[in-house]
């Protein structure tokens, strides 16, 4: 990244938390449930972002308690799967938003707005800090890796 790339994305970053203040939330949650209280990923299958390649919502009569949040899954084999390697399936960073968690921030993660990077689901706020996230994947991870256990605190 060259020093203007740099300067913009941090105008960028700077810019979005005045425009967006819900995004630097004071919350602790490990888990990420506020968009269907107590249920994680907005009520949408983890696994099928995986399996199917996009975002689609769970059935609410097909659930498992993991972290202290309810996962819904659209089908009895995604439930399995998931039960068996929950790490493999579950967002990382509880499905708050990575963009934020690599600022040191908790805020929503969109179900709608994800991407899997090295076999890792991520969630974004939405598509505007998605275009952010997706101009330095790796070092937003890495930022979101060192600060993550401080924030599910």
């Amino acid at each position: 990244m060259d020093r203007r790339q740099v300067l913009g994305l941090a105008l960028a970053g700077a810019s979005f938390f005045a425009v967006c203040p819900a995004m630097a939330q004071s919350s602790t949650a490990k888990i990420f449930t506020g968009l269907v209280p107590g249920t994680a990923v907005g009520g949408y299958d983890s696994v099928a972002y995986f399996t199917q390649g996009e975002a689609v919502k769970g059935d609410p009569n097909i659930t498992l308690d993991y972290e202290g949040a309810t996962w819904r899954f659209s089908s009895a084999a995604n439930k399995d799967m998931f039960a068996a390697n929950p790490e493999k399936y579950a967002p990382q960073y509880g499905g708050h938003c990575a963009f934020a968690a690599a600022k040191g921030y908790l805020a929503k993660g969109d179900p709608e707005v994800w991407h899997i990077e090295n076999g890792k689901l991520y969630l974004n706020f939405d598509r505007n800090v998605q275009t952010m996230w997706f101009q330095d994947i790796p070092g937003f991870i890495e930022a979101a890796n060192a600060r993550w256990p401080k924030l599910s605190q």
